[in-house]
């Protein structure tokens, strides 16, 4: 499949669209951002990682029931998506306290929380992504309350199954980010990327607060060795792929 023109670029991916009108082509970037894109630089093979680890979750997930844009990946850093009209909203999960969380509330790093946080961030960079009230969502019409309602079902059923993945990679799901939109058929389908760029994963073996870091915050708290801890979360994943873990 050949891109046909650019039609937006983001902090990691480029997306063309193709001769066909609902299907779009997905580039991953290595290019890495943190602090709204105040802090930029690069993750050597990142978007090739991303992809592919993207890759193997999306079809895991597919066989859970989860509806997803993915159609095939083509390339190390591309795949084949469906074109979605992405709602404005960052769905974020929590099972641990930490990043934002921590400094907001209080809580200590690592506090384990009774039930996972569902919380909804209005994706507006120049308003630099801010968390919402359900009030505040209504307000500015993001969604509806039954889009809500079914945005925080599919939410906890991908926590369960992504838990339940990474667990057997030896990796603890921290929180994540979801992107979601509705497809051309009006079926509501998870969009974007699951990668360690919007996960947080902390590897099971290890207590200390630094090494245990397998995610982005690598890169943003300047802990260093981020394409190895982005390859190991590669490797685990693909091995549990191919131990059935999709199954």
């Amino acid at each position: 499949m050949v891109a046909r023109s650019l039609l937006y670029e983001g902090k990691a991916k480029i997306v063309y669209t193709t001769t066909e009108p609902e299907i779009l082509l997905a580039h991953f970037k290595d290019d890495a951002t943190a602090f709204n894109a105040q802090k930029r630089g690069s993750i050597v093979g990142k978007g090739e990682i991303n992809c592919t680890i993207s890759t193997v979750l999306f079809q895991y997930l597919e066989k859970q029931g989860i509806p997803t844009h993915w159609l095939e990946s083509i390339s190390a850093n591309q795949m084949r998506v469906r074109r979605l009209q992405i709602l404005p909203l960052e769905v974020v999960v929590r099972n641990i306290a930490a990043g934002s969380l921590c400094q907001q509330t209080g809580l200590p790093l690592g506090t384990v929380l009774k039930q996972p946080l569902v919380e909804f961030y209005y994706k507006n960079d120049s308003l630099g992504d801010p968390l919402l009230t359900s009030d505040r969502l209504f307000l500015l019409e993001l969604a509806t309350p039954e889009q809500v309602n079914q945005l925080q079902q599919m939410a906890r059923q991908i926590n369960r199954y992504l838990s339940e993945f990474f667990q057997r990679c030896d990796l603890t799901l921290v929180d994540f980010k979801l992107e979601f939109g509705y497809d051309a058929q009006g079926q509501l389908r998870l969009g974007d990327e699951i990668s360690p760029d919007t996960c947080r994963l902390w590897d099971v073996a290890e207590t200390d607060p630094n090494r245990r870091v397998m995610d982005k915050d690598r890169f943003r708290r300047d802990l260093g060795n981020v394409e190895t801890a982005y390859q190991e979360v590669l490797r685990r994943v693909l091995a549990q792929g191919n131990e059935g873990g999709g199954n």
